[in-house]
């Protein structure tokens, strides 16, 4: 009835990551985490949900923990291969 009642789409998209370089991230990458003192870092898909694992320690820290105020890009570079 006049299209005022849509049903959503349940299953989200995941979010469009991009360094502070806007260059984007994907699952996999190996990045210079820029906050918590992470050093290089992959980034790896789990239950639908973003993180990053420090290689050296093997710590974890969720996206939403590394969004940058100013721009919504991520905290961190992504590591030249």
């Amino acid at each position: 009835m006049f299209g005022w009642f849509k049903k959503k789409d349940k299953k989200e998209k995941l979010p469009q990551l991009l360094d502070l370089n806007n260059t984007p991230l994907q699952e996999g990458d190996i990045v210079d985490a820029l906050r918590y003192e992470l050093g290089k870092c992959r980034l790896l898909l789990v239950d639908e949900e973003y993180i990053y694992e420090s290689i050296d320690t093997g710590e974890q820290v969720s996206w939403l923990k590394m969004i940058d105020a100013s721009t919504d890009n991520q905290k961190v570079k992504k590591a030249k291969e």
